[in-house]
């Protein structure tokens, strides 16, 4: 089925810049590691669009519609169809001191300046040169397009505009309870405290009233659980000794040893009876003879 403007559409493409040969974007993890702009903070995976939402450039949105899915495109944009041609009046000269709160400006790096992105171009004494350009302005670009998926479930369209503006959270996390006109949006606990979580959440009830008249109000719940206490560990100095059921019936079974008598308290020793001296009985002995002679 050949899509059209309004449909909801997962995307895959890997862009090149002509005059240089160059990939500079994708959808694929293979082909950024190739290409040496994979970046670990970076999701690859088809992009979700709303065909004819400016979501991509203008000549490419025109050159899907009425592409069957599944059927790859090379599409070649000039910079009018793409992002623009370079405007010299976008270029600012601002004093290096401004920076001192950032990162040491390079000729190349990417930054948020006065609240817009820009492009470093040139370090001098003192000032910077900033391009407010897009990097991509003023190039041929190359796209290698194909439609992933059109997709006709409703949740899942509603996942995929959460997945838009709160990424940091994977979209099978969140919950959706629908009654009538009433939607119910579950938040996962990892979401509670992200940066802009409140902007995000407007944004998201924006879009969803914007694409689905139906849906009146949007109510977004967020549930704290008690946390289970954890178990206590025992002392490390603390050991335990398992005695096994067979282990007890051995030792009932066994006799018992013989306690040890307890020490009585020390006792005086007697005098021992006093013997009679040898020598007086010898004596009476001899008086006795001496009697009867």
């Amino acid at each position: 089925m050949a899509v059209k403007p309004g449909d909801f559409l997962l995307v895959n493409y890997t862009l090149k810049v002509k005059e240089s040969g160059e990939t500079v974007d994708t959808t694929f993890d293979s082909v950024a590691k190739d290409a040496h702009i994979h970046r670990e903070d970076s999701t690859f995976g088809p992009k979700f669009i709303i065909l004819g939402e400016g979501w991509l450039p203008k000549g490419l949105e025109e050159s899907l519609v009425g592409l069957d899915p599944g059927t790859n495109k090379t599409v070649e944009l000039t910079p009018e169809k793409g992002f623009g041609a370079r405007d010299p009046q976008k270029m600012r000269l601002v004093p290096l001191r401004r920076f001192r709160d950032k990162e040491y400006p390079t000729p190349g790096q990417q930054v948020e300046f006065d609240g817009r992105p820009a492009v470093v171009r040139a370090v001098g004494a003192g000032r910077v040169q900033v391009d407010y350009n897009h990097p991509l302005a003023g190039r041929t670009l190359v796209y290698d397009v194909s439609i992933d998926k059109v997709l006709d479930n409703e949740n899942e369209k509603i996942l995929n505009l959460i997945a838009l503006r709160i990424p940091e959270v994977p979209k099978e996390k969140f919950a959706l309870k629908k009654h009538q006109s009433d939607l119910t949006i579950d938040v996962p606990e990892e979401a509670f405290y992200l940066s802009g979580l409140q902007v995000a959440k407007k944004a998201v009830t924006s879009d969803l009233q914007k694409f689905f008249p139906d849906i009146g109000t949007v109510a977004f719940q967020e549930v704290f659980k008690r946390s289970e206490p954890k178990p206590e560990l025992p002392a490390s100095t603390a050991k335990v000794t398992e005695v096994s059921p067979e282990k007890e019936e051995d030792e009932e079974a066994a006799p018992a040893t013989t306690p040890k008598k307890p020490k009585s308290p020390a006792k005086k020793k007697e005098a021992a009876p006093r013997k009679a001296s040898t020598s007086t009985s010898r004596k009476r002995a001899k008086m006795g003879s001496e009697n009867q002679r």
